[in-house]
């Protein structure tokens, strides 16, 4: 095996560890960004019920206090008859006492409804801290799932290319190029060759043409004289 198989497998081994490392907490994640957001819908439920109650709380309280004293006003006004004789003096201190009675129950309720207020108010606020609490980890999460997912991308991508480098033999890529050369080399010194033998007989044709030129100069002058009775 080359030293880049050997490589190869290293790096693949590592790279399916990186990714097999990396899956668990990707499921884990998302499986508890699901869990939060549970948590998160029972939450807001449980925010409204208790913002509900003490919605009601406040109601009670401005009603009971409304009661009690419209009952002490009734019970002036029992008196005042009583006073200006419309109705016996016993029975106004009765109905009167009576009023009271009642005026005193609500004022008691509306203590116990401002007591219980108070917790509704306390309760609200620590529901209203968790839900926003709950909503920033799942915001917080959210955004670690995809890191891991863009890790695992980034991990698959390298173990892909490190697989595709690992393949290459470099071996036979060198072999292959210097045989490229060896050819490249051959083809010049041919081409360079047949310009040397073109050049050659390029230079006997003219020598050639030269000779017999002159040759066929010399013939035509002979003649000429000659017909000029110039020869001698």
């Amino acid at each position: 095996m080359s030293i880049f198989k050997r490589l190869f497998k290293i790096g693949q081994a590592e790279a399916h560890s990186v990714i097999d490392k990396l899956e668990d907490p990707i499921k884990l994640t998302e499986q508890g960004i699901r869990d939060m957001k549970k948590d998160l819908d029972k939450s807001l439920q449980a925010l409204a019920e208790v913002k509900a109650m003490e919605i009601r709380s406040r109601g009670d309280i401005k009603k009971h206090q409304e009661v009690a004293k419209d009952y002490e006003r009734k019970a002036m006004l029992i008196l005042k008859k009583a006073q200006s004789g419309s109705i016996a003096p016993e029975e106004a201190d009765r109905l009167a006492s009576e009023a009271l009675r009642r005026k005193d129950e609500n004022l008691e309720s509306l203590e116990r409804v401002k007591s219980e207020l108070q917790k509704f108010e306390s309760s609200t606020s620590q529901l209203d801290q968790n839900v926003k609490k709950i909503r920033s980890n799942v915001s917080k999460w959210e955004n670690e799932l995809k890191t891991l997912k863009a890790r695992v991308k980034v991990s698959t991508a390298t173990a892909k290319l490190n697989k595709q480098l690992s393949q290459i033999d470099s071996t036979g890529t060198v072999s292959m190029l210097e045989k490229m050369k060896e050819k490249v080399a051959q083809e010049e010194a041919l081409a360079e060759s047949y310009g040397e033998i073109a050049n050659e007989s390029k230079s006997i044709d003219e020598e050639i043409d030269t000779v017999l030129e002159d040759e066929t100069s010399s013939s035509s002058l002979d003649e000429l004289k000659k017909k000029m009775g110039l020869d001698n």
